[in-house]
This record gives structure tokens, C-alpha cells and sequence, in this order.
């Protein structure tokens, strides 16, 4: 039997790792104003060398407003993907860049792990979430 365990985001092992970089879809969990979760499918990048995730999206996304508003020390949030009895979870503060060289870095990195490169958005920003915590079942 496979236990659910933590994991270091820095550091994860191989079989964390491996999942990752496969193709799934993923979810990710926001808070709205009022504390209520919202939860909606995006596609993510995980790089523990720099212990972040990435989600690239649109700068008038309901995900960004919840993160904008929680000012510069960033936004509690969760990205999650599943597949069967295996998933894992990569939670941490987000926070909205929009300079073009990380955008340009997150719809790279997403090109390589979906397959597909997104075509061109000028209103495209980048989530980036500073990890802090990682769990998961495989």
C-alpha cells in the first residue's frame, strides 16, 4: 500500500518529480474576499531548484483579483493534480508578476511539460507561487 507522505518542495524524490513533469491537468484554489475557497482547472509548472510553481493566465482572471488582493506578502494557495489513486498537492504564497522575461520563462516551461505553446496574449501574466509545503500519494 502507498501512504500519503510529505515532501520536501526543494527536494523532492523521483517518483514526486516524475509526476510532475507528466501531463495532467491540475487545479488551483485561491481565496475569494469573503474566505470562501475558489477552485478552477489551470495548467501548472512545478521547479523545485527554485521551490515555485507557475500558472500562467489572464491579468483580468477572477485568480488574480483573489491574489492582488492580498497585498505584497502574497496569497495562501494550492495547486493539486490527480490521476486515479496518485496525487499531489504543492501549496504556498502566491504572488502576480507580470514582467516579460518570467512570462515568457512560464509559457516556456508550460509548453514543455503540455506539449503546446500558448499563442501570443498581451494581457498574459504569471502566478507564481513561493513553496512552502508539498504532499501527495503515489
Amino acid at each position: 500500500m502507498t501512504l500519503t507522505y510529505s515532501v520536501d518542495p526543494g527536494d523532492p524524490d523521483a517518483s514526486y518529480l516524475s509526476f510532475w513533469r507528466e501531463r495532467h491537468l491540475c487545479t488551483l484554489t485561491t481565496l475569494r474576499p469573503d474566505g470562501t475557497p475558489h477552485l478552477v482547472p489551470v495548467g501548472v509548472t512545478y521547479d523545485p531548484e527554485q521551490r515555485l510553481a507557475r500558472v500562467i493566465t489572464n491579468r483580468t482572471s477572477a485568480k488574480v483579483r483573489h491574489v492582488r488582493a492580498a497585498g505584497d506578502e502574497g496569497a495562501p494557495v494550492a495547486v493539486c493534480q490527480v490521476d486515479g489513486r496518485r496525487w499531489a498537492t504543492l501549496e504556498g504564497r502566491a504572488r502576480v508578476r507580470t514582467e516579460a522575461e518570467r512570462v515568457q520563462d512560464a509559457v516556456r516551461r508550460y509548453a514543455e511539460r503540455y506539449g503546446r505553446t500558448p499563442g501570443p496574449n498581451p494581457d498574459r501574466v504569471v502566478i507564481e507561487i513561493a513553496l512552502t509545503r508539498a504532499m501527495g500519494r503515489g
